[in-house]
Parts: structure tokens; C-alpha cells; sequence
């Protein structure tokens, strides 16, 4: 069963939403967020990633920009620009892109269900981001980013979550990437229903904060040995989470750019490749470009769509300034939940052989390029700071549940999610 509970939300003022709400601190660059802090005072980012407030070069671990975040919080708090609800409650954060809506609900699950497993995880997290968010949690005295979780669809959930849209929002604004982001409270009179719901749940899964719930439930765990009990009596027992139902969501690709060949030469490099895929030129004259590129294309739309990988054990690589379409051969692709993923296929049979990474999470020669950027930046990277590039088909949802069903982990940056919650609509003070 998944333990559920209403709280009360420290949340900007109605009129502040949009203008407060930032995307999550690492989905860009700290050199990103300075600019967008550097334009918008009142942005989340400047909590959310407080190293801008200092100094280039400033440690990000340091202690005191930790302390900053904290003080900028309880500064809006201080000044009106956000308020603390007076009673618990759930809350409904509806995000439309594109014409399609996803409909999440907004509360605080047990840190417990995810120590015990009943909150399902899919990828393993690296230790400096974990304590990175460990202090944020601990300077700010809350958690100020949500955990994205995913749910088999419950149709009783979909009535209350249509009931709760009847009421006046709590925020309604449209964000500079088009997507439209709505919250309202759920009625007190369906609270009850709501735990029921969950609690008939076997398990939710982690679609995204793999590093913000280690870190909560770190900061749980040290919390119940300084108090001298495991029982779940404080707010730093619930994380904070907004949980989708499956049918709702989409998964884009999570791309793959590399910085050299492993001392390689290109002509090396492509015999590698054939000798394990078979591996053909894209060539599309009628683009426009020779060789044919994205960038270079008549129609870029529609060249993308041509590079977009189409079937299982599909992949497209850019390299030398051309497009390649390279196959896994039908005997090489594994009947297994987790090895016969695209994303590790190509980490077993390319990149730790070949390119000689062997933990991508680490590797400072691999980097991944979320979908929603499109498959261009894989070009322009290419004509920058790498050698080559990987394009592939989006992990499905179904994929993420059964990896995890089966308690095994999907290789780091296997799955992109869009659109992204913003953070800054709903904290949980602990």
C-alpha cells in the first residue's frame, strides 16, 4: 500500500505564480540560471540552484549557499510574495503541452514506503548530487522540489481530480515554452477517498528526483537517530510528490553525445561499428544539403523526422558531419526486461567495448541531451565539443514499470519527461 497525506503547502501568492515558478535547478546550466535570476529576482531558480547569488567560482557546496537558499525562502514568506496554508490539503497541478493535459496530484508519501520498496526506483544516483540536495534540504527547512511519480490509472482518482477542477484555480499561467500550468485544491470531502486509492496500491515508480528522494530520506533518517525513534511522527517522514497517472504521460529520448573515440580514428571508429550493427548513410538529396544534416536542411521538421530511429534496436548516429542508420542484429538484441533496452544495448555493445566507458554516470567523456532539445543540438554539439552523437527511441512507461517491478536499475538518463513540473508552487516545510 502507498501511504498518502494532505499537508499544508507553503505557496506564491496567486498573482506571484507565474513569476516565481522556475524549472527544475538541473535541467540547465548554472551559467542558464544566472541569466534567468539576473532578469527575475523573484525566480525559484535563485533558491532552487543559490550558487547564483554568489560569485563565479564559488563553491556550490559551501555551507553559506545553503544558508542563502534558506534565507531567500523564508524571505518571500516574510514578505507576502508566498504564504503557508492554514489547514492540510491535496492538491491537483494540471499541466497542458501541446493540447495534451497531465493531471497530478500534489501531497506528501511516506519516506518509508520508498526505504521498504513500495516506492519503485529505476536508476541509481550519484553521491554528490545527493548531498548537494541533502544540504539544500536541511538549509532551507523544506523540500522545494517535487518528486515526479507515476501510477496504474485509477478511474476514481480521474472523478476527483474532474471534481477539483470545478473550483477556482489556485494559479493559471503560461510559461515562456508554451506549456500551461494550472493548480487547484482538492475538496476536503475527498481526502479520505484519495488515501484509500493509494493505499489499494501495490507501488508507485519514480519517473523523476531519484536524487531529491535519496535526499529526503537521508535527511528522514539522521532526523529519527537524533530524536531516538524510527517512528514516522515529523513532517521530514513525508516527501513531497505529484503523482501521474501512466496514460498521461509521455517519454521523449535521452540522447547520447560523446567527446572523442577512445584514440580511435573515425575510419577506425565506423569498422568498429559495422563489425557489431548494421549501419547505412541516411542520404536525402531532396533536403536540400550533401552530405544530408538537420541544420542544413530545406525543411529541419521534417529532416528530424527522418533521423527519428523507427523500431527496436534502432539507433542514429551522427559523426564526421553525416547521419548514419545503424541496426542491432536481431540475434544481439536480449529477450530481457532490462538488457533489452535500447539505451543498454548501446552501453553494452558500443560504448564500454568501444568508446571505453564503462560507467556513464561518471564518465566525463559521455553527456546526454534530453529530447525536447531536439535532434539539431546533436549537430551543433558535434560541430563544438564532441565527436560523435546517438539518437534513439524513447524508453516506454510500460519499460520504466517492468524494470522496476523487477528491482533492477535502467542506465543513468535513460528516460526524458515532458512537460517539466516547475518548482516553487508547492514547498513542504519540514
Amino acid at each position: 500500500m502507498t501511504d498518502i497525506r494532505p499537508f499544508c503547502a507553503l505557496r506564491p501568492a496567486t498573482e506571484l505564480a507565474g513569476t516565481i515558478a522556475a524549472l527544475p535547478y538541473d535541467v540547465q546550466s548554472t551559467a542558464e540560471a544566472r541569466e534567468i535570476v539576473a532578469a527575475n529576482k523573484l525566480s525559484f531558480l535563485a533558491i532552487d540552484e543559490p550558487v547564483v547569488n554568489f560569485p563565479e567560482g564559488t563553491d556550490p557546496f559551501d555551507l553559506n549557499v545553503y544558508l542563502k537558499a534558506g534565507a531567500l525562502l523564508d524571505a518571500h514568506e516574510t514578505f507576502g510574495a508566498m504564504r503557508v496554508d492554514e489547514k492540510p490539503s491535496f492538491y491537483l497541478y494540471e499541466l497542458t503541452m501541446d493540447g495534451r493535459v497531465q493531471n497530478g496530484l500534489v501531497g506528501c508519501v511516506s519516506i518509508d514506503d520508498y526505504l521498504n520498496g513500495v516506492v519503485k526506483e529505476h536508476e541509481s544516483t550519484r553521491v554528490d548530487k545527493e548531498v548537494d540536495r541533502i544540504n539544500h534540504v536541511r538549509g532551507c527547512k523544506a523540500q522545494t522540489g517535487p518528486i515526479f511519480l507515476a501510477y496504474h490509472y485509477d478511474e476514481e482518482l480521474a472523478g476527483i481530480y474532474a471534481r477539483a477542477k470545478e473550483g477556482e484555480p489556485l494559479f493559471d499561467f503560461t510559461a515562456d515554452d508554451g506549456v500551461r500550468h494550472r493548480g487547484f485544491v482538492v475538496d476536503e470531502a475527498d481526502n479520505n477517498l484519495v488515501v484509500e486509492r493509494f493505499a489499494a496500491m501495490g507501488r508507485v515508480y519514480i519517473a523523476d528526483g531519484h536524487h531529491r528522494i535519496a535526499a529526503a530520506s537521508e535527511v528522514a533518517k539522521a532526523r529519527r537517530v537524533a530524536r531516538g525513534s524510527q517512528e514516522p511522527t515529523e513532517e521530514s517522514d513525508y516527501f513531497l510528490a505529484v503523482l501521474f497517472a501512466d496514460t498521461e504521460l509521455k517519454i521523449w529520448p535521452y540522447e547520447r553525445v560523446v567527446k572523442d573515440l577512445n584514440g580511435l580514428t573515425e575510419a577506425e571508429f565506423m569498422n568498429e561499428m559495422r563489425s557489431r550493427f548494421d549501419v547505412e548513410e541516411i542520404v536525402a538529396p531532396e533536403f536540400g544539403c550533401e552530405p544530408f544534416s538537420i541544420l542544413g536542411a530545406n525543411d529541419p521538421v521534417a529532416a528530424e523526422e527522418l533521423v527519428k530511429p523507427r523500431a527496436l534496436g534502432e539507433f542514429c548516429m551522427f559523426i564526421g558531419g553525416r547521419w548514419y542508420r545503424c541496426h542491432v542484429p536481431a540475434d544481439k538484441i536480449p529477450d530481457d526486461v532490462r538488457e533489452g533496452l535500447e539505451v543498454q544495448m548501446l552501453q553494452r555493445q558500443l560504448f564500454a567495448p568501444v568508446l571505453g566507458i564503462v560507467d556513464p554516470r561518471r564518465s566525463p567523456r559521455i553527456d546526454f541531451v534530453g529530447g525536447i532539445r531536439g535532434l539539431g543540438e546533436l549537430e551543433r554539439r558535434c560541430a563544438t565539443d564532441c565527436q560523435a552523437a546517438f539518437a534513439l527511441s524513447p524508453t516506454g512507461i510500460d519499460e520504466l514499470f517492468a524494470v522496476a517491478d523487477a528491482n533492477l536499475l535502467m542506465p543513468p538518463k535513460s528516460t526524458w519527461f515532458e512537460p517539466k513540473l516547475r518548482s516553487g508552487l508547492f514547498i513542504h516545510k519540514i
